[in-house]
């Protein structure tokens, strides 16, 4: 009696394992509930229970055989307790060879499968928990960088303010030097045509013959020569050509030298008038009667002295200009909801990958460097490119140097969470076309935090 118990005991459990639904997800589960007839998922056909898992595909869509590798298009379903669940293709199934780790894929194989799924959960549970842990610390650190970032945005916007005010200053300064200027070049000129009119008696000063006199004499023997006439004296209309002896015999009078006394009653009158002779250069080299004149001199000093500044202040106001220029472009680019990008400007970071050094200098420009020192530029800050969930994970810089097949080299950058701030990896996955991955906290998300890990681990 007791030996026919376990016998029932022995066959019921067979039974009950045969006609286990094996290759199903839970979420699946409710259409395999054991009853009279089958509907395929599709919808497509009706077959007797009996015929679900019996090793022949009767539905299209292969929902009757999850357990086996009757169907074509038929997906099984590992469990994988401890470990993650996934679908392999249900040819796989009993075909020798382990592909879930729990070994439900081999229940009726040759081959005994090791159960590895706590294994591989200890393992990414472990690089979970790592991953937490970075997160943890770049969120920490994005939070200072945030900090950061609005103190440095007040930090710049009060920089414009004060370029401004300063160009506001200057432009004051500006206006007042060029009509200095323009004050001290009007008198220059007013003293100029004092001087060629002859205003105010400065023709027959004596200090004016007596210095003429001097320009002449060369040697200050006290005389001037015929030699001495020729290097300084030329016809007003013919400025180039030197004074033969006979022309300069004749302006001395006829004699070959002429003293001071005879110069302010002869020669000195046909000079200054200037309707045929003058002093070579007289109105603009040194050492003409002109520019020696103590009045032009001091109003050309004036003048150039007011040249001078107004140009230290045109400069200064350029400077400034350039200077509000660059810092409004600045202060325009997106640097995140809480200008916690705004740290990355200005910085520039590196990474050798064989021959070729890259730089990605963020909102600016990326370029790459071989060891025989050229250098390409592999695109310039173009914009945000991520998606509308994550808007800020993704930079693309454009318009870099020309490609040999046509077009420009782009990049397009990944941001990725990290403790540090850093150039990851560099590829180039097809012709002149870049990708970089670059680490840094800000880049870190708190909704991947409330995600947590697997519910599955």
């Amino acid at each position: 009696m007791r030996f026919h118990v376990i016998a029932a005991a022995l066959l019921w459990a067979a039974f009950v394992e045969s006609r286990k639904i094996r290759g199903i997800s839970s979420s699946y589960k409710r259409f395999y509930r054991e009853r009279k007839s089958f509907l395929c998922i599709d919808g497509s056909k009706m077959i007797p229970f009996e015929q679900v898992n019996d090793d022949y595909c009767d539905c299209a869509d292969g929902s009757d055989e999850p357990g086996t590798s009757a169907c074509p298009r038929g997906r099984f379903y590992c469990t994988n307790l401890g470990f993650r669940p996934h679908y392999i293709p249900s040819s796989r199934v009993n075909d020798g060879i382990c592909d879930c780790c729990d070994a439900s894929d081999e229940y009726n194989s040759h081959v005994r499968c090791q159960n590895t799924c706590w294994n591989l959960g200890q393992k990414e549970r472990a690089y979970v928990e790592g991953q937490m842990k970075t997160l943890d610390e770049g969120l920490r650190l994005k939070q200072q960088l945030i900090e950061e970032g609005v103190l440095l945005w007040r930090e710049k916007q009060a920089q414009l303010r004060e370029l401004q005010r300063a160009a506001e200053d200057l432009q004051i300064k500006l206006e007042e030097h060029r009509r200095r200027k323009h004050e001290a070049d009007r008198l220059k000129e007013q003293t100029l045509k004092a001087l060629k009119a002859g205003d105010k008696g400065l023709r027959h000063q004596n200090g004016t013959v007596s210095h003429l006199f001097q320009v002449l004499d060369s040697n200050k023997d006290g005389s001037i020569s015929v030699d001495e006439i020729k290097a300084k004296v030329v016809l007003v209309h013919d400025e180039k050509r030197v004074l033969s002896e006979d022309e300069a015999l004749t302006l001395l009078g006829g004699g070959h030298q002429m003293d001071l006394s005879t110069f302010q009653n002869t020669l000195w009158d046909v000079l200054i008038q200037g309707h045929d002779y003058k002093i070579k250069d007289a109105h603009s080299a040194p050492g003409g009667l002109m520019s020696e004149d103590p009045h032009l001199k001091a109003a050309d000093r004036a003048a150039e002295w007011e040249a001078t500044d107004l140009k230290k202040v045109e400069e200064a106001y350029e400077t400034v200009n350039m200077e509000i220029s660059d810092l409004q472009k600045k202060l325009g680019i997106d640097y995140g909801t809480d200008w916690e990008y705004l740290f990355l400007n200005g910085e520039c970071y590196k990474l050798k990958v064989y021959e070729y050094m890259y730089t990605l200098c963020p909102f600016n420009m990326v370029s790459q460097k071989s060891t025989a020192g050229v250098e390409v530029s592999l695109g310039k800050w173009g914009m945000w490119a991520g998606p509308p969930k994550n808007h800020y994970s993704q930079m693309v810089y454009e318009n870099g140097e020309p490609c040999w097949q046509g077009g420009s080299r782009t990049t397009t950058v990944t941001l990725t969470c990290g403790t540090e701030t850093a150039l990851r990896l560099v590829k180039e996955p097809s012709k002149c076309q870049y990708t970089m991955d670059f680490e840094t906290p800000v880049a870190c998300q708190p909704v991947l935090k409330q995600r947590g890990v697997h519910s599955e681990l």
